[in-house]
Protein backbone atom coordinates (compact mmCIF):
# COMPACT_ATOMS: atom_id res chain seq x y z
CA UNK A 1 0.00 0.00 0.00
CA UNK A 2 1.21 3.52 -0.92
CA UNK A 3 0.08 6.27 1.31
CA UNK A 4 0.17 8.71 -1.70
CA UNK A 5 -1.81 8.41 -5.00
CA UNK A 6 0.04 5.63 -7.39
CA UNK A 7 1.44 7.83 -9.75
CA UNK A 8 0.35 6.11 -13.34
CA UNK A 9 -3.39 6.78 -11.69
CA UNK A 10 -4.82 9.53 -13.74
CA UNK A 11 -8.49 11.15 -12.78
CA UNK A 12 -9.37 12.31 -15.72
CA UNK A 13 -8.91 10.35 -19.59
CA UNK A 14 -7.68 13.88 -20.59
CA UNK A 15 -4.59 13.93 -17.93
CA UNK A 16 -3.89 9.65 -18.78
CA UNK A 17 -3.44 11.06 -22.15
CA UNK A 18 -0.44 13.18 -21.23
CA UNK A 19 0.77 10.14 -19.09
CA UNK A 20 4.48 9.22 -20.01
CA UNK A 21 4.86 6.63 -22.56
CA UNK A 22 5.24 3.06 -21.43
CA UNK A 23 8.65 0.73 -21.37
CA UNK A 24 7.62 -2.48 -21.05
CA UNK A 25 4.43 -5.00 -22.50
CA UNK A 26 3.60 -7.74 -20.73
CA UNK A 27 1.95 -10.44 -22.82
CA UNK A 28 -0.05 -13.89 -21.49
CA UNK A 29 1.02 -16.67 -24.26
CA UNK A 30 -0.60 -20.27 -24.28
CA UNK A 31 1.93 -22.86 -24.38
CA UNK A 32 0.73 -25.00 -28.28
CA UNK A 33 1.88 -28.18 -27.22
CA UNK A 34 -1.15 -29.02 -25.85
CA UNK A 35 -1.28 -29.03 -21.97
CA UNK A 36 2.12 -31.00 -21.50
CA UNK A 37 4.40 -27.76 -21.05
CA UNK A 38 2.96 -24.28 -19.21
CA UNK A 39 1.76 -21.38 -20.24
CA UNK A 40 3.72 -18.05 -18.78
CA UNK A 41 3.27 -14.48 -18.60
CA UNK A 42 6.27 -12.43 -21.13
CA UNK A 43 7.47 -9.03 -21.12
CA UNK A 44 8.49 -7.30 -23.83
CA UNK A 45 10.31 -4.46 -24.28
CA UNK A 46 8.63 -1.32 -25.84
CA UNK A 47 11.11 1.26 -25.13
CA UNK A 48 12.47 2.57 -28.47
CA UNK A 49 15.65 3.89 -26.47
CA UNK A 50 16.55 0.61 -25.65
CA UNK A 51 19.44 -1.63 -27.09
CA UNK A 52 17.10 -5.08 -26.34
CA UNK A 53 13.46 -2.91 -28.14
CA UNK A 54 11.43 -5.56 -29.48
CA UNK A 55 12.72 -8.30 -27.47
CA UNK A 56 11.62 -10.79 -24.97
CA UNK A 57 13.58 -9.44 -21.40
CA UNK A 58 11.55 -11.93 -19.24
CA UNK A 59 9.52 -14.38 -18.66
CA UNK A 60 7.24 -16.25 -16.16
CA UNK A 61 6.45 -19.86 -16.62
CA UNK A 62 3.02 -20.93 -14.57
CA UNK A 63 3.37 -23.83 -12.13
CA UNK A 64 1.21 -25.75 -13.86
CA UNK A 65 0.51 -27.05 -17.39
CA UNK A 66 -3.03 -26.78 -18.88
CA UNK A 67 -4.40 -23.47 -17.62
CA UNK A 68 -4.93 -21.72 -20.98
CA UNK A 69 -3.90 -18.25 -19.55
CA UNK A 70 -6.38 -16.02 -22.15
CA UNK A 71 -7.56 -12.18 -20.53
CA UNK A 72 -5.59 -10.71 -17.20
CA UNK A 73 -5.30 -7.29 -16.07
CA UNK A 74 -3.99 -5.47 -13.17
CA UNK A 75 -5.53 -4.94 -9.41
CA UNK A 76 -5.77 -1.01 -9.11
CA UNK A 77 -5.94 1.14 -12.02
CA UNK A 78 -7.57 5.28 -12.09
CA UNK A 79 -10.73 3.83 -10.82
CA UNK A 80 -9.27 4.08 -7.46
CA UNK A 81 -9.58 7.80 -7.55
CA UNK A 82 -13.54 8.13 -7.46
CA UNK A 83 -14.98 10.27 -4.99
CA UNK A 84 -16.34 7.09 -3.55
CA UNK A 85 -13.40 4.76 -3.46
CA UNK A 86 -12.45 3.26 -0.47
CA UNK A 87 -9.13 2.29 -1.64
CA UNK A 88 -7.34 5.68 -2.28
CA UNK A 89 -4.06 3.78 -1.88
CA UNK A 90 -3.86 0.36 -3.78
CA UNK A 91 -0.67 0.62 -6.50
CA UNK A 92 -1.08 -1.03 -10.17
CA UNK A 93 1.58 -3.44 -9.24
CA UNK A 94 0.37 -7.09 -9.43
CA UNK A 95 -1.13 -8.41 -12.11
CA UNK A 96 -4.27 -11.18 -12.19
CA UNK A 97 -3.88 -13.68 -14.85
CA UNK A 98 -5.97 -16.57 -14.70
CA UNK A 99 -6.57 -19.54 -16.74
CA UNK A 100 -9.63 -19.70 -19.06
CA UNK A 101 -9.34 -23.46 -19.07
CA UNK A 102 -8.14 -24.33 -15.42
CA UNK A 103 -10.31 -21.63 -13.73
CA UNK A 104 -6.68 -20.89 -11.72
CA UNK A 105 -5.96 -17.40 -10.59
CA UNK A 106 -2.07 -16.59 -10.40
CA UNK A 107 -1.08 -13.26 -8.94
CA UNK A 108 2.08 -11.83 -10.57
CA UNK A 109 3.83 -9.35 -7.91
CA UNK A 110 5.51 -6.70 -10.79
CA UNK A 111 7.10 -4.25 -8.16
CA UNK A 112 10.45 -5.60 -6.99
CA UNK A 113 11.37 -6.43 -10.76
CA UNK A 114 9.19 -5.16 -13.40
CA UNK A 115 11.16 -7.47 -16.09
CA UNK A 116 10.81 -10.53 -13.88
CA UNK A 117 7.24 -10.51 -12.01
CA UNK A 118 6.69 -13.31 -9.34
CA UNK A 119 4.18 -15.36 -8.59
CA UNK A 120 2.76 -14.67 -4.75
CA UNK A 121 -0.40 -16.47 -4.86
CA UNK A 122 -2.46 -18.96 -6.98
CA UNK A 123 -6.00 -19.13 -6.15
CA UNK A 124 -6.69 -22.36 -6.76
CA UNK A 125 -10.27 -23.65 -9.12
CA UNK A 126 -11.71 -25.21 -5.92
CA UNK A 127 -11.91 -21.99 -4.32
CA UNK A 128 -13.17 -20.09 -7.49
CA UNK A 129 -16.27 -22.78 -7.72
CA UNK A 130 -16.68 -23.20 -3.70
CA UNK A 131 -17.04 -19.15 -3.33
CA UNK A 132 -18.80 -17.73 -6.39
CA UNK A 133 -20.54 -20.79 -8.14
CA UNK A 134 -18.27 -19.90 -11.45
CA UNK A 135 -15.30 -21.58 -13.65
CA UNK A 136 -13.66 -20.65 -16.25
CA UNK A 137 -12.47 -16.68 -15.34
CA UNK A 138 -12.18 -14.39 -18.57
CA UNK A 139 -12.04 -10.72 -18.32
CA UNK A 140 -10.51 -8.32 -15.08
CA UNK A 141 -11.50 -5.24 -14.54
CA UNK A 142 -9.97 -3.15 -11.72
CA UNK A 143 -12.87 -1.05 -9.65
CA UNK A 144 -12.42 1.54 -7.31
CA UNK A 145 -14.07 -1.58 -4.54
CA UNK A 146 -12.16 -4.62 -5.55
CA UNK A 147 -11.33 -6.45 -8.85
CA UNK A 148 -13.86 -7.99 -10.96
CA UNK A 149 -13.84 -10.98 -12.82
CA UNK A 150 -16.12 -12.33 -15.41
CA UNK A 151 -16.75 -15.92 -15.61
CA UNK A 152 -18.15 -17.84 -18.55
CA UNK A 153 -20.22 -20.35 -16.36
CA UNK A 154 -20.74 -22.62 -13.65
CA UNK A 155 -17.94 -25.48 -12.59
CA UNK A 156 -19.55 -28.20 -14.12
CA UNK A 157 -19.12 -26.39 -17.61
CA UNK A 158 -22.89 -24.89 -18.21
CA UNK A 159 -24.39 -22.03 -17.32
CA UNK A 160 -25.19 -19.16 -15.80
CA UNK A 161 -22.30 -17.32 -16.51
CA UNK A 162 -21.69 -14.05 -14.51
CA UNK A 163 -18.70 -11.48 -12.47
CA UNK A 164 -17.25 -12.11 -9.32
CA UNK A 165 -15.22 -10.20 -7.05
CA UNK A 166 -11.86 -10.61 -5.71
CA UNK A 167 -10.72 -8.62 -2.31
CA UNK A 168 -8.37 -5.97 -3.24
CA UNK A 169 -5.75 -6.93 -0.88
CA UNK A 170 -5.74 -10.28 -0.27
CA UNK A 171 -7.12 -11.86 -3.91
CA UNK A 172 -9.66 -13.80 -2.14
CA UNK A 173 -12.32 -14.69 -3.91
CA UNK A 174 -15.58 -12.71 -2.07
CA UNK A 175 -18.51 -14.01 -4.21
CA UNK A 176 -20.59 -13.56 -6.92
CA UNK A 177 -21.47 -10.09 -7.68
CA UNK A 178 -25.14 -10.43 -8.85
CA UNK A 179 -27.73 -9.90 -6.76
CA UNK A 180 -30.67 -10.16 -9.39
CA UNK A 181 -29.31 -11.39 -12.69
CA UNK A 182 -32.55 -11.28 -14.44
CA UNK A 183 -32.61 -13.11 -17.85
CA UNK A 184 -28.67 -13.00 -18.24
CA UNK A 185 -27.47 -16.82 -19.15
CA UNK A 186 -24.62 -16.54 -20.87
CA UNK A 187 -21.42 -14.37 -19.87
CA UNK A 188 -18.51 -13.06 -21.39
CA UNK A 189 -17.28 -9.54 -20.97
CA UNK A 190 -18.94 -6.39 -18.85
CA UNK A 191 -17.99 -2.70 -18.98
CA UNK A 192 -18.97 0.01 -16.91
CA UNK A 193 -19.84 3.53 -16.80
CA UNK A 194 -19.07 4.75 -13.44
CA UNK A 195 -20.43 8.03 -13.65
CA UNK A 196 -24.33 6.66 -14.23
CA UNK A 197 -24.00 3.85 -11.97
CA UNK A 198 -24.81 1.58 -15.32
CA UNK A 199 -22.60 -1.80 -16.29
CA UNK A 200 -23.17 -3.61 -19.49
CA UNK A 201 -22.21 -7.23 -19.78
CA UNK A 202 -21.92 -9.23 -22.95
CA UNK A 203 -22.38 -13.16 -24.04
CA UNK A 204 -20.41 -15.37 -25.72
CA UNK A 205 -21.54 -19.44 -24.40
CA UNK A 206 -21.42 -21.55 -21.67
CA UNK A 207 -17.97 -23.38 -21.44
CA UNK A 208 -19.54 -26.60 -23.18
CA UNK A 209 -20.34 -25.02 -26.11
CA UNK A 210 -17.07 -23.31 -26.52
CA UNK A 211 -14.07 -25.45 -25.16
CA UNK A 212 -13.84 -27.87 -28.12
CA UNK A 213 -14.33 -25.17 -30.70
CA UNK A 214 -17.36 -23.61 -32.69
CA UNK A 215 -20.21 -26.07 -32.55
CA UNK A 216 -21.41 -26.30 -36.64
CA UNK A 217 -24.86 -27.20 -35.45
CA UNK A 218 -24.85 -24.58 -32.79
CA UNK A 219 -23.63 -22.01 -34.33
CA UNK A 220 -26.37 -22.51 -37.96
CA UNK A 221 -29.20 -22.71 -35.26
CA UNK A 222 -28.34 -19.25 -33.82
CA UNK A 223 -27.46 -20.72 -30.16
CA UNK A 224 -24.43 -18.66 -29.24
CA UNK A 225 -25.13 -15.20 -27.22
CA UNK A 226 -26.43 -12.27 -29.09
CA UNK A 227 -27.57 -9.96 -26.41
CA UNK A 228 -26.48 -7.27 -23.88
CA UNK A 229 -27.67 -6.64 -20.71
CA UNK A 230 -27.58 -3.04 -18.90
CA UNK A 231 -27.28 -3.30 -15.09
CA UNK A 232 -27.42 -1.19 -12.08
CA UNK A 233 -23.61 -0.89 -10.87
CA UNK A 234 -24.36 -0.10 -7.59
CA UNK A 235 -27.38 -2.49 -6.54
CA UNK A 236 -26.04 -5.40 -8.63
CA UNK A 237 -29.47 -5.75 -10.36
CA UNK A 238 -30.11 -6.69 -14.33
CA UNK A 239 -32.27 -3.84 -15.51
CA UNK A 240 -32.35 -4.18 -19.21
CA UNK A 241 -31.69 -6.89 -21.95
CA UNK A 242 -30.88 -5.55 -25.88
CA UNK A 243 -31.12 -8.33 -27.93
CA UNK A 244 -29.62 -8.01 -31.23
CA UNK A 245 -31.24 -10.89 -33.27
CA UNK A 246 -29.94 -14.09 -33.31
CA UNK A 247 -28.38 -13.99 -36.45
CA UNK A 248 -25.92 -12.06 -35.25
CA UNK A 249 -23.57 -14.41 -33.09
CA UNK A 250 -21.05 -14.15 -30.36
CA UNK A 251 -21.61 -10.79 -29.09
CA UNK A 252 -18.02 -10.40 -27.36
CA UNK A 253 -15.86 -7.27 -26.98
CA UNK A 254 -17.24 -4.68 -24.60
CA UNK A 255 -15.57 -0.71 -25.11
CA UNK A 256 -17.19 1.79 -23.20
CA UNK A 257 -16.67 5.83 -23.56
CA UNK A 258 -13.48 6.49 -21.31
CA UNK A 259 -15.48 10.02 -21.04
CA UNK A 260 -17.55 9.58 -17.55
CA UNK A 261 -20.15 11.71 -18.94
CA UNK A 262 -20.79 9.78 -21.68
CA UNK A 263 -22.91 6.49 -21.59
CA UNK A 264 -22.41 4.90 -24.40
CA UNK A 265 -19.87 2.67 -25.55
CA UNK A 266 -18.99 -0.13 -28.69
CA UNK A 267 -19.66 -3.93 -28.89
CA UNK A 268 -18.32 -6.28 -31.58
CA UNK A 269 -20.16 -9.22 -32.70
CA UNK A 270 -17.83 -12.04 -34.46
CA UNK A 271 -20.34 -13.03 -37.43
CA UNK A 272 -23.78 -13.13 -38.87
CA UNK A 273 -25.90 -16.14 -40.17
CA UNK A 274 -26.98 -14.17 -42.98
CA UNK A 275 -23.52 -13.16 -44.90
CA UNK A 276 -20.81 -14.01 -42.48
CA UNK A 277 -19.82 -10.32 -42.07
CA UNK A 278 -18.87 -8.84 -38.58
CA UNK A 279 -20.30 -6.13 -37.40
CA UNK A 280 -19.95 -3.53 -34.27
CA UNK A 281 -22.74 -1.65 -32.74
CA UNK A 282 -23.40 1.20 -30.29
CA UNK A 283 -25.26 1.22 -27.37
CA UNK A 284 -26.39 4.40 -25.95
CA UNK A 285 -29.23 5.99 -23.28
CA UNK A 286 -32.16 7.95 -24.82
CA UNK A 287 -34.74 9.65 -22.66
CA UNK A 288 -33.65 7.17 -19.74
CA UNK A 289 -33.82 3.71 -21.54
CA UNK A 290 -30.85 1.71 -23.31
CA UNK A 291 -30.58 0.79 -27.04
CA UNK A 292 -28.53 -0.48 -29.40
CA UNK A 293 -27.74 0.18 -33.46
CA UNK A 294 -25.11 -1.23 -35.79
CA UNK A 295 -22.67 0.99 -37.03
CA UNK A 296 -20.33 -0.51 -38.48
CA UNK A 297 -20.25 -4.15 -41.04
CA UNK A 298 -17.36 -5.83 -42.32
CA UNK A 299 -18.20 -7.96 -45.32
CA UNK A 300 -16.49 -11.73 -45.97
CA UNK A 301 -14.53 -12.35 -48.62
CA UNK A 302 -15.18 -14.78 -51.60
CA UNK A 303 -12.14 -17.43 -51.38
CA UNK A 304 -11.66 -20.26 -53.35
CA UNK A 305 -12.29 -23.68 -51.43
CA UNK A 306 -9.21 -25.45 -51.86
CA UNK A 307 -7.66 -22.11 -49.52
CA UNK A 308 -9.93 -22.59 -46.86
CA UNK A 309 -10.07 -24.64 -43.58
CA UNK A 310 -12.63 -27.54 -43.21
CA UNK A 311 -14.99 -25.54 -40.85
CA UNK A 312 -15.76 -22.83 -43.61
CA UNK A 313 -15.06 -24.70 -47.17
CA UNK A 314 -19.18 -24.62 -47.54
CA UNK A 315 -19.17 -20.70 -47.17
CA UNK A 316 -16.71 -20.50 -50.13
CA UNK A 317 -15.67 -17.47 -48.07
CA UNK A 318 -12.85 -15.93 -45.55
CA UNK A 319 -15.65 -14.60 -42.33
CA UNK A 320 -13.38 -11.35 -41.29
CA UNK A 321 -14.23 -12.95 -37.71
CA UNK A 322 -13.90 -9.83 -35.73
CA UNK A 323 -12.48 -11.14 -32.29
CA UNK A 324 -11.65 -7.73 -30.60
CA UNK A 325 -12.10 -3.90 -30.68
CA UNK A 326 -9.74 -1.32 -28.49
CA UNK A 327 -11.01 2.46 -28.09
CA UNK A 328 -8.33 4.86 -27.91
CA UNK A 329 -8.47 7.11 -24.14
CA UNK A 330 -9.46 10.21 -26.07
CA UNK A 331 -13.06 8.18 -27.66
CA UNK A 332 -11.24 9.01 -30.82
CA UNK A 333 -10.72 6.10 -32.71
CA UNK A 334 -11.84 2.28 -32.44
CA UNK A 335 -9.71 -0.13 -33.43
CA UNK A 336 -11.00 -3.52 -35.24
CA UNK A 337 -9.37 -6.91 -35.20
CA UNK A 338 -10.50 -8.94 -38.12
CA UNK A 339 -8.71 -12.16 -37.48
CA UNK A 340 -10.18 -13.86 -40.43
CA UNK A 341 -9.02 -11.49 -43.13
CA UNK A 342 -5.82 -10.47 -41.56
CA UNK A 343 -7.05 -6.95 -41.13
CA UNK A 344 -6.09 -4.21 -38.51
CA UNK A 345 -9.35 -1.44 -39.07
CA UNK A 346 -9.10 2.31 -37.31
CA UNK A 347 -12.36 3.77 -37.98
CA UNK A 348 -12.98 8.17 -36.50
CA UNK A 349 -15.57 7.39 -34.18
CA UNK A 350 -15.72 11.04 -32.82
CA UNK A 351 -19.14 11.07 -33.82
CA UNK A 352 -19.95 7.28 -32.47
CA UNK A 353 -23.37 7.37 -34.38
CA UNK A 354 -21.61 7.43 -37.73
CA UNK A 355 -17.81 6.04 -37.33
CA UNK A 356 -15.45 6.74 -40.62
CA UNK A 357 -13.14 4.10 -41.73
CA UNK A 358 -9.97 5.89 -42.06
CA UNK A 359 -7.36 3.28 -42.44
CA UNK A 360 -6.40 -0.20 -42.35
CA UNK A 361 -3.14 -2.46 -42.10
CA UNK A 362 -3.21 -6.58 -43.08
CA UNK A 363 -0.86 -9.28 -41.67
CA UNK A 364 -1.57 -12.68 -41.86
CA UNK A 365 -5.34 -14.24 -42.68
CA UNK A 366 -6.91 -17.07 -43.61
CA UNK A 367 -6.33 -16.26 -46.96
CA UNK A 368 -4.06 -13.57 -47.28
CA UNK A 369 -1.01 -14.62 -45.53
CA UNK A 370 0.39 -11.57 -45.45
CA UNK A 371 4.11 -10.68 -44.33
CA UNK A 372 5.15 -8.11 -42.33
CA UNK A 373 7.87 -5.55 -43.07
CA UNK A 374 10.38 -7.16 -40.80
CA UNK A 375 10.05 -10.30 -42.94
CA UNK A 376 8.63 -9.47 -45.72
CA UNK A 377 9.38 -12.53 -47.63
CA UNK A 378 8.02 -15.17 -44.60
CA UNK A 379 3.86 -15.43 -45.29
CA UNK A 380 2.09 -15.06 -41.79
CA UNK A 381 -0.85 -17.20 -40.08
CA UNK A 382 -3.27 -16.02 -37.51
CA UNK A 383 -4.27 -12.35 -38.10
CA UNK A 384 -5.33 -9.43 -36.37
CA UNK A 385 -6.42 -10.35 -32.60
CA UNK A 386 -6.34 -9.03 -29.02
CA UNK A 387 -5.33 -5.31 -29.40
CA UNK A 388 -4.02 -2.75 -26.78
CA UNK A 389 -3.50 1.10 -27.58
CA UNK A 390 -1.36 3.09 -25.70
CA UNK A 391 -2.86 5.93 -23.11
CA UNK A 392 -1.79 8.25 -25.76
CA UNK A 393 -2.87 6.68 -28.80
CA UNK A 394 -0.36 6.80 -30.79
CA UNK A 395 0.92 2.93 -30.37
CA UNK A 396 -1.14 0.06 -30.92
CA UNK A 397 0.01 -3.45 -30.39
CA UNK A 398 -1.48 -6.49 -31.35
CA UNK A 399 -0.97 -10.46 -31.74
CA UNK A 400 -2.39 -13.12 -33.72
CA UNK A 401 -3.60 -16.00 -31.39
CA UNK A 402 -7.77 -16.22 -30.51
CA UNK A 403 -8.15 -19.98 -28.34
CA UNK A 404 -6.55 -23.20 -28.62
CA UNK A 405 -9.84 -25.13 -29.86
CA UNK A 406 -10.49 -22.08 -32.22
CA UNK A 407 -6.77 -21.47 -33.37
CA UNK A 408 -7.21 -25.36 -34.51
CA UNK A 409 -10.48 -24.78 -36.43
CA UNK A 410 -9.29 -21.87 -38.38
CA UNK A 411 -5.79 -22.54 -38.64
CA UNK A 412 -5.21 -25.93 -38.69
CA UNK A 413 -1.80 -26.16 -40.10
CA UNK A 414 -0.78 -24.26 -36.49
CA UNK A 415 -0.43 -20.54 -35.39
CA UNK A 416 3.46 -19.20 -34.62
CA UNK A 417 2.74 -16.31 -32.06
CA UNK A 418 3.71 -12.86 -33.00
CA UNK A 419 3.65 -9.61 -31.52
CA UNK A 420 3.39 -6.64 -33.72
CA UNK A 421 3.29 -3.02 -33.30
CA UNK A 422 1.21 0.18 -35.34
CA UNK A 423 2.96 3.59 -34.85
CA UNK A 424 -0.17 6.21 -34.99
CA UNK A 425 0.33 9.67 -37.02
CA UNK A 426 -0.61 13.24 -35.25
CA UNK A 427 -3.07 13.16 -38.36
CA UNK A 428 -4.24 9.52 -37.27
CA UNK A 429 -2.24 7.44 -40.02
CA UNK A 430 -1.54 4.05 -38.87
CA UNK A 431 1.61 2.11 -40.54
CA UNK A 432 3.32 -1.03 -38.97
CA UNK A 433 6.87 -0.19 -37.03
CA UNK A 434 9.20 -2.42 -38.83
CA UNK A 435 11.38 -2.69 -36.02
CA UNK A 436 9.11 -4.52 -33.67
CA UNK A 437 8.35 -7.84 -34.56
CA UNK A 438 7.96 -10.26 -31.58
CA UNK A 439 8.13 -14.06 -32.47
CA UNK A 440 6.90 -16.13 -29.36
CA UNK A 441 8.29 -19.42 -30.57
CA UNK A 442 6.50 -22.80 -29.08
CA UNK A 443 4.38 -20.38 -27.45
CA UNK A 444 1.19 -17.63 -28.68
CA UNK A 445 0.56 -14.30 -27.28
CA UNK A 446 -2.93 -13.29 -26.53
CA UNK A 447 -3.66 -10.60 -24.77
CA UNK A 448 -1.10 -7.39 -23.91
CA UNK A 449 -1.06 -4.81 -20.97
CA UNK A 450 1.18 -2.23 -21.04
CA UNK A 451 3.19 -0.90 -18.35
CA UNK A 452 1.28 2.04 -16.14
CA UNK A 453 -2.18 1.58 -18.09
CA UNK A 454 -3.25 1.60 -21.50
CA UNK A 455 -6.62 2.06 -23.02
CA UNK A 456 -8.76 -0.79 -22.15
CA UNK A 457 -7.46 -1.06 -18.31
CA UNK A 458 -8.46 1.92 -17.17
CA UNK A 459 -11.71 3.62 -15.97
CA UNK A 460 -12.10 7.37 -15.14
CA UNK A 461 -14.68 9.48 -12.66
CA UNK A 462 -13.69 12.75 -13.76
CA UNK A 463 -14.28 14.47 -17.19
Amino acid sequence: MLWKTDPTFYPSPKLAVKAPAENLAYVVALNAEGGKKPDALVVVDVDPRSAQYGQIVGQVDMPNAGDELHHFGWNACSSALCPYAPHPHVERRYLIVPGIRSSRIHILDTKPDPKQPTIVKVVEPEVVAERTGYSRPHTIHCGPDGIYLSALGSPEGDGPGGIFALDHYTFEPLGRWEVDRGPQYFGYDFAWHLGHDIAVTSEWGTPNMIEDGVNPELLLAGKYGHSLHIWDLRKRRHLQALDLGAEQQMVLELRAAHDPTKAYGFVGVVTSLKDLSSSIWLWHRTNGKFEVKKVIEIPAEAADVDQLPPLLQGFKAVPPLLTDINLSVDDRFLYASCWGTGEMRQYDVSDPFHPRLIGAVHIGGIVRRTPHPAKPDRPLNGGPQMVEVSRDGRRVYFTNSLYASWDKQFYPEGIDGWMVKLDVGRDGAIQFDPKLFVEFGKLRGHQIRLQGGDASSDSYCYP
